[in-house]
């Protein structure tokens, strides 16, 4: 059996595909107490009589195929499935019993995955997250359509990836149902648990932030232009790609805030209205498009996500210049630029290497590629293959060679200069000369 990621290792199975999840979790907050029942429909694309799921830290307590029990024995990271003689096309329907106390997976970058809150709980998987909370297939190119169903505490409000299908009180629990009928990569699952209450935001599309009562958003805070945010960045990039987007404020501090398809999450540190803060809102949403509707094929291609997000946040720094002071788009190349220029990591933007991948540079670098190609080429073409990017792979995954050849492609009689241009920012080591835009 083959891992699909390098930079991931022991997680994913090359050998099947899922298509969609069922996932009915029952938690209990005070006891950080998991029971689920996960309904995985698969599809073998390799002959094979054994699969394995991916689960961290939960046990497994039964397995079936078809509504039949099967064996199952413990293997690195997870769980092997014995599914009898498989041949590709196969389909059935995997159901596992799971149950513990979930918690976060360790890995290079840090922890990741389902998280305690001093009132409930949220999950951040990138990478390695996913499989604390629900048996999965780990690879972020298995991308499946799901339903989430979560039973809790009556005090507590669920939200979960997708359109909220059902709210209903049982006794002293209350049951939050979504669906997400999107593709999406397992580490963009998530649930959050917490006593919230929903603030609407004006937009074209359903837009709100998700927060603690006693914690202020909308205007004077961070939040205040998240609505405008939407639409602007859906006039750059193409129409915004899922039913509805929220922003989940815990009353926790975070580290880094977190996206996950359809919404994010910030820490209660992150509402001030500091400009910090107002570019991490812009970078979060803008991961909708770049890294949720459009996945890097691998890690590797991280720089698909991240130098897209930053660039966004320099976009959205031009745009609000309309009603506050704010640097252009120019100067925040040329600032960061300039602090490229002092470093020397002796690496490339498409092999960035599994310990650095998230390092800064990475990101900044990448939005300085897209500052390049938008110099070469001018606006109407370089949004306009923004938009095709994303519309063109939506739901699906694609690689840094495969955005080249898009480019070079939609570029015409300037496609040469463009593969030129973008070899010297994706796979030399050295830093190229600031681009200035026309």
């Amino acid at each position: 059996m083959i891992h699909p990621d390098p930079y991931l290792p022991a997680h994913g199975d090359t050998r099947y595909r899922v298509e969609h999840y069922e996932l009915e979790l029952t938690y209990a907050v005070v006891t950080n107490r998991l029971d689920e029942r996960a309904r995985l429909h698969v599809r073998i694309v390799e002959p094979t009589t054994r699969i394995d799921v991916d689960l961290r830290g939960l046990q497994l307590g039964g397995a079936s195929v078809d509504g039949k029990p099967v064996k199952y024995r413990r293997k690195a990271g997870g769980w092997g499935i014995l599914v009898g003689d498989r041949q590709p096309g196969d389909r059935f329907v995997l159901e596992l019993r799971v149950s513990g106390k979930p918690r976060p997976v360790p890995g290079t970058h840090g922890e990741a995955g389902w998280e305690e809150l001093t009132e409930g709980a949220m999950v951040g998987s990138q990478p390695q997250g996913a499989p604390s909370w629900f048996p999965c297939n780990n690879d972020a190119a298995d991308k499946a359509t799901y339903r989430i169903d979560v039973l809790t505490d009556v005090d507590y409000q669920v939200i979960a990836n997708g359109t909220r299908t059902r709210s209903m009180q049982e006794g002293r629990r209350r049951r939050w149902v979504y669906e997400m009928d999107q593709p999406m990569s397992p580490y963009l699952a998530t649930v959050q648990i917490g006593r919230y209450v929903e603030t609407e935001c004006w937009s074209y599309v359903p837009v709100s932030i998700v927060h603690p009562p006693a914690v202020r958003v909308g205007e004077g805070t961070a939040f205040e232009h998240q609505g405008r945010m939407v639409d602007h960045f859906s006039e750059l990039f193409g129409p915004y790609p899922f039913t509805e987007y929220r922003a989940v404020v815990v009353d926790d501090e975070l580290e880094i805030p977190l996206e996950a398809q359809g919404l994010s999450t910030f820490g209660r540190n992150f509402t001030e209205p500091t400009w910090e803060n107002e570019r991490l809102v812009a970078h979060e949403l803008a991961h909708q498009w770049f890294g949720n509707a459009v996945t890097g094929q691998l890690l590797q291609d991280i720089w698909l996500h991240e130098g897209f997000a930053c660039y966004a946040e320099w976009l959205w720094s031009d745009h609000r210049r309309a009603w506050c002071e704010s640097p252009s788009v120019q100067e925040r190349a040329a600032h960061h630029h300039a602090q490229l220029e002092e470093l020397d990591e002796g690496v490339t933007l498409a092999e960035p290497g599994m310990k650095t991948m998230f390092d800064d540079w990475v990101y900044k670098r990448g939005a300085l590629t897209l500052h390049a190609l938008r110099a070469v080429v001018g606006d109407e073409t370089f949004f306009g293959l923004l938009r095709s990017w994303v519309e063109t792979h939506r739901g699906g995954t694609a690689s840094t060679a495969q955005f080249e050849a898009h480019c070079v492609e939609g570029a015409g009689e300037l496609g040469e200069r463009v593969g030129e241009t973008l070899h010297a920012w994706l796979h030399e080591p050295e830093l190229p000369p600031l681009p200035e835009l026309p």
